[in-house]
């Protein structure tokens, strides 16, 4: 039994009691209006490459040099972390400025690691 070119350019039906497969959607060639490459509603700053959490609005350089520069745990209010900037505030009230020296480590540290705001999203550089 031998096919002609008719019977090659027809589908195979699916089986029995199963539907076709929808077709694919039409694809687009290019991203939305008003989003460059990769950015999204939902991640308006961009995406950490590394752990894949979108970027918190608040900046890394402004937090860090906030803690420096005034050592009162300003840059930790910045940031939304309450609780510690009272910590440092306290400390560094009650030790006459002795305790300045902790809010001016913890600027070195936001500066110099991947650190975080409030709600756990990575400070944007």
């Amino acid at each position: 039994m031998t096919q002609g070119p008719d019977d090659q350019d027809q589908p195979t039906p699916p089986p029995y009691g199963q539907v076709p497969p929808p077709p694919p959607p039409p694809q687009q060639g290019y991203p939305q209006p008003g989003y460059p490459y990769g950015a999204s509603p939902q991640a308006p700053y961009g995406v950490h490459p590394g752990t894949g959490l979108p970027y918190s609005d608040k900046q890394k350089l402004v937090a860090g040099l906030l803690q420096i520069l005034i050592p009162l745990g300003i840059g930790r209010f910045y940031i939304g972390d309450t609780k510690t900037g009272v910590w440092q505030l306290v400390v560094t009230v009650l030790t006459c400025g002795l305790g300045a020296l902790w809010p001016f480590i913890d600027g070195i540290v936001i500066l110099a690691t991947d650190s975080k705001d409030a709600n756990g999203l990575p400070l944007r550089n």
